[in-house]
């Protein structure tokens, strides 16, 4: 289940820390999981002014759903589709290797493209060398005195804006101002300087420039090691539950999943969970909490492809009773349930990957699909 009124809420928080900058919702990878055409409309309604995506083809979808917003892919291959993005009105994120490729779609569409430099201000992914980005602002100019593109916008990302002590964030910040100044004096005149991510946007108000770029943090997750989502003022979106699809009584010493590694320490009731890893869960993360019946259990023995297991102790026959109850694995938290971060924790990984590695088999349900401020607003005036 996705929360969309989270989504918004998030939205509108993120905006107050980020303003004046405007703000980039980040909706690559079906919005981490949560539904990107549903959370990119409920993210502009609550004040996003763009949308960013890695790859072409998740712009073409968000297109091809209606939604025009100003718009940013910038992750490609030699095989992305350079031309649909120039017809589509998508900006484009150029590392330098897709200059020409970029002016070809713009001189074969008859239409000049947009996009955005990138320069690697020490992250090492992609994005233009420093002893690059000369030469590749004096070639983007060249094609815009030609009309064939617009340079609109210059950005890069952060390496540890997640961990605020490091003195990384400095450095790469002050490398940012240094080749916006190089850029500036060979004549780009940017609608938009973009570096913050989501940390950033939070602790760093130096970074943010004219435009944020925020993924985590619309969906209510926290990028910090030791500050929740409730502290940050952030609600998380997505709430995954099922229900429990088996019940039984079974003996001492009774071995569990795959490996037999853990066994019953008595007479008990074991709870199948009918969710595993190819639903997305992790398959190490054998210890995730469950919620079932206002009570917390841990899964016991490896995750399955298709299901879990959890020890409910020693129910007896009254455990038969728990047959089709509500099993929630993570949600926002309240009154104590399990979180995204605890599932993060058991598995030895981030929030990030758990939420996003929610796989097509498991149905999204959106709840709070109209914002209620605007539905108030429409009652009050009718």
């Amino acid at each position: 289940m996705i929360d969309l009124d989270a989504i918004r809420h998030n939205v509108r928080r993120l905006a107050a820390a980020a303003s004046p900058a405007k703000v980039m919702a980040v909706v690559k990878a079906d919005a981490y999981g949560h539904g990107a055409v549903p959370v990119a409309r409920a993210a502009l309604e609550a004040g996003a002014s763009w949308l960013g995506v890695a790859h072409i083809s998740e712009a073409l979808a968000l297109r091809a759903a209606g939604i025009d917003a100003p718009l940013l892919a910038w992750l490609h291959t030699t095989e992305s589709n350079f031309g649909a993005a120039v017809a589509a009105g998508v900006d484009i994120g150029c590392s330098g290797w897709e200059l020409d490729r970029i002016v070809a779609a713009a001189r074969e569409q008859e239409r000049p493209a947009r996009i955005h430099l990138k320069v690697d201000t020490g992250l090492g992914r992609n994005g233009a060398a420093l002893d690059r980005w000369d030469s590749l602002v004096g070639e983007a100019m060249e094609y815009q005195d030609q009309g064939l593109l617009r340079v609109v916008g210059i950005f890069s990302h952060l390496a540890v804006a997640d961990e605020p002590e490091r003195p990384e964030t400095d450095q790469q910040l002050a490398t940012f101002r240094e080749v916006l100044a190089v850029a500036e004096d060979a004549g780009v005149d940017p609608e938009v300087r973009h570096l913050a991510n989501t940390p950033a946007t939070l602790s760093r108000p130096d970074t943010h420039f004219d435009l944020v770029r925020v993924g985590l943090g619309i969906y209510g997750l926290s990028p910090f090691q030791g500050q929740s989502s409730a502290e940050l003022g952030l609600r998380p979106a997505m709430t995954l539950k099922t229900v429990v699809s088996q019940c039984k009584e079974v003996p001492e010493g009774q071995g569990v999943s795959y490996g037999l590694r853990y066994h019953t320490s008595g007479r008990s009731t074991l709870g199948l969970i009918p969710v595993g890893y190819a639903d997305g869960i992790p398959r190490v993360a054998t210890g995730g909490p469950v919620r079932i019946a206002g009570r917390t259990y841990p899964v016991v023995g490896r995750i399955a492809m298709d299901q879990m297991v959890v020890d409910l102790g020693d129910l007896g026959p009254g455990g038969a009773g728990l047959l089709g109850a509500e099993a929630e694995l993570f949600g926002d938290g309240a009154d104590g349930g399990p979180t995204a971060d605890d599932w993060a924790h058991a598995a030895g990984t981030i929030n990030y990957e758990i939420v996003t590695r929610i796989s097509p088999r498991v149905p999204r349900s959106f709840i709070n699909e109209e914002d209620r401020g605007v539905a108030a607003g429409r009652e009050g005036g009718a």
